[in-house]
């Protein structure tokens, strides 16, 4: 949610999860094997309380406080890529306005290994050798993954990042037709990915890549090559007899099998490669399974890196993801549309704020931001603080800082200056502010310079109150405010008489209130030292500005 730069007590609406979960074997093999915890604590407590698969998805709403449809699935192999799809399908429906779609397989205890088998699933080499001749088994992994999913034209009026779009999707189950339940079916699979690629209103044609479930299997592969095949030639109309155009390859030959997490880990690895324009090498890959045609086929394997080069139509890919027991899902995406730079801020000044949820993580988060800012120059510093501030979660303990460049900003979160870097612990949801002014003393020549050259706000304020005054004196006020340089240590000297001094901090200080006020930072109490509570009683509409202003220069010419 924070990559997506969409935190649910920022952003607001309902979010959705969709998600499916491995076999918890932490439950069974290391919970339900204690008697004394079964006994102690009951199977109901210890199943609902997040130990057992089933409660994965409404555990995570729960924790982050997601208030949109939490639904666990299982389709075995393919249940995160079907999430994705019904995740796609109750956005469409106004259900929720983002939706969290993945999966995660753990596999304990970790790394034990296995005894080969022949005839297995399991690799005898310890490698996945997707659509290569010497495939003869997958190797299975641990891992979770998981997508943030908005309606695009959300997306795109909120200035989200976006990785990639899904043009359409389509799941289907292969039924009885097929040889046995573990067996997979030329025709379901076949048949979801001609849906998806009819709903995603494209012809086959200008797909460039497929992420295929690619278990590197001597005969599941050739089979999801075949089924491929047939949708294309279905997909682009039914005559087309192009070969080869289309690159395929499988994250498995990277991290092994994911099991219920397979199919989103290839729909990230597939939103990287639109995102960056190359496809990544698939693995383990050294000449063809015999058993594929790839000759009278669409698509070659992607067997080293590949610049995927612009064409007339933006750049396309599909992601297969199958599972046991017959349930496929197919997802076609699409690149991100360009989109413009930021238009440049009309201020120089930026807000940073970060947090953490102790004081170490918030040192943590800060040299990372530093070094980030140091890392990308180029980046627009208004977009870094508009994304720290909404589109990050708000923790107890938070920094702050004002800079005007990369720079400034990472070496001011470096040397951490109490003066310019503050940090505090949150006050509450919604403290209350209260605004405090200063007496005499607190003046210096060109004090508030900056803000009067960048906030019109504060300039209106200043320029109405420095006129009333210059009224009532023989010298030039604002030479002794903004001086010329060889005039400032005379302006300094000047500024100690209290009949200067004290109305320019009056004027000073309730311009800096307003401009404060006219963000939206309304004060609950006001209170001020000596001559501040001056400035105190005219905000609280004791009395007039210009009375006010009055009030403190006869006070200042009795000093």
């Amino acid at each position: 949610m924070e990559q997506a730069g969409r935190v649910p007590s920022q952003t607001g609406g309902d979010v959705g999860v969709f998600a499916g979960c491995g076999m918890g074997s932490y439950f069974y093999f290391n919970i339900c094997s204690n008697p004394d915890l079964v006994e102690e604590t009951g199977l109901f407590l210890l199943r609902h309380t997040g130990n057992d698969k089933d409660f994965m998805a409404t555990r995570a709403s729960h924790i982050f406080d997601l208030t949109g449809p939490s639904l666990g699935l299982q389709t075995a192999c393919s249940t995160s890529l079907v999430a994705v799809h019904y995740a796609c399908e109750a956005l469409r429906a106004g259900h929720c306005g983002m939706a969290l779609a993945g999966g995660s397989t753990i596999e304990l205890p970790h790394g034990r290994g296995y005894v080969f088998k022949e005839n297995e699933i399991l690799s005898p080499d310890g490698h996945c050798h997707a659509f290569d001749h010497r495939a003869q088994g997958t190797v299975f992994g641990s891992g979770a993954g998981v997508v943030a999913l908005r309606r695009l034209s959300d997306a795109l009026a909120d200035g989200d990042p976006i990785w990639a779009v899904i043009r359409g999707s389509a799941v289907n189950n292969d039924g009885a037709a097929k040889a046995g339940y573990l067996a997979p079916s030329v025709d379901g699979r076949a048949a979801a990915v001609a849906r998806a690629i009819e709903a995603a209103g494209i012809s086959a044609d200008t797909i460039g890549y497929v992420e295929c479930h690619g278990t590197g299997t001597y005969l599941g592969d050739p089979i999801e090559v075949a089924a491929l095949t047939e949708a294309f030639r279905r997909g682009s109309g039914g005559d087309s007899g192009r070969t080869g155009f289309c690159r395929i390859g499988s994250v498995k030959t990277n991290i092994g099998h994911l099991d219920t997490a397979a199919g989103v880990v290839g729909l990230i690895k597939t939103s990287l490669a639109l995102h960056h324009g190359a496809i990544p090498a698939s693995l383990n890959f050294e000449a063809p399974n015999p058993a594929i045609n790839f000759e009278d086929s669409p698509f070659r394997v992607c067997d080293r890196l590949t610049e995927w080069p612009a064409q007339d139509t933006p750049r396309r890919a599909g992601v297969n993801s199958l599972g046991v027991g017959g349930t496929n899902a197919h997802v076609i995406l699409e690149e991100a549309p360009s989109r413009a730079a930021s238009e440049e801020a009309d201020w120089p000044f930026h807000v940073l704020c970060l947090s953490g949820q102790n004081r170490a993580a918030l040192d943590a988060n800060a040299q990372a931001l530093a070094a980030h800012l140091r890392a990308h120059p180029r980046q627009p510093l208004a977009d870094i603080a508009y994304t720290l501030k909404t589109g990050r979660e708000g923790f107890a303990h938070r920094r702050v800082l004002v800079a005007e460049t990369h720079d400034e900003a990472a070496d001011l979160l470096g040397s951490g200056d109490p003066r310019r870097v503050f940090t505090h612990r949150c006050a509450g949801t919604a403290p209350d502010v209260v605004f405090m002014f200063p007496g005499g003393g607190a003046q210096y020549t060109g004090m508030a310079r900056d803000l009067y050259e960048t906030e019109p706000v504060f300039a209106e304020w200043m320029d109405h109150g420095l006129a009333h005054l210059q009224a009532q004196l023989d010298y030039d006020i604002r030479a002794l405010w903004l001086p010329e340089p060889e005039a400032h240590e005379t302006a300094e000297a000047r500024l100690r008489t209290p009949s200067v001094q004290l109305p320019l901090i009056m004027i000073t200080e309730y311009a800096l209130a307003r401009l404060w006020m006219s963000w939206g930072i309304r004060p609950a109490a006001l209170i001020g030292h000596s001559m501040g509570e001056n400035t105190a009683a005219a905000l609280a509409g004791v009395m007039r500005f210009e009375d006010c202003i009055d009030l403190v220069l006869l006070r200042g010419r009795l000093f």
